[in-house]
């Protein structure tokens, strides 16, 4: 699987965004960061729809989509198949997404944290790994939900 992470936001998560594009690039990540770049609005479902399907399609490993509260954007993306996709506002829930529940995504409100705390939830997510075992039969009950 690639080190490719996809980047995507509205309108009020575009400084947010780019700190985190900058912070992962200068980890090694290759980041894929689709906007937009201008303050004009920018409705988050596009963002979030455009973003999951790049992960669900197997072109990024992960996703990480910022909006106002993180929460709208974070509904859209997992409207996808193939997408779990949680808000987090503290590391503990990033890292439990990955290790208990598979997320492919993370979800981050710029109206909510600050950047400091918003690239240690990022760390928390991208250096997690989910532990299979006795959640993944959990995790395929959500994925069949799809069906």
């Amino acid at each position: 699987m690639t080190d490719r992470i996809v980047l995507a936001s509205d309108h009020a998560a575009i400084a947010l965004r780019q700190a985190v594009a900058a912070h992962l690039a200068a980890k090694g990540f290759e980041v894929d960061d689709i906007g937009p770049t201008t303050p004009e609005s920018v409705p988050y479902p596009h963002q979030g729809e455009a973003a999951a399907r790049r992960v669900a399609a197997g072109e990024a490993r992960f996703g990480i989509i910022l909006c106002g509260t993180g929460q709208g954007i974070m509904m859209a993306a997992n409207k996808i198949k193939g997408i779990r996709c949680g808000v987090c506002s503290d590391t503990f829930s990033a890292r439990m997404i990955r290790q208990h529940n598979d997320a492919n995504m993370l979800s981050i409100g710029a109206r909510v944290v600050g950047e400091g705390l918003a690239l240690d939830i990022v760390d928390a997510f991208v250096s997690a790994e989910f532990e299979g075992g006795r959640h993944a039969p959990r995790v395929d009950m959500i994925k069949a939900l799809e069906a």
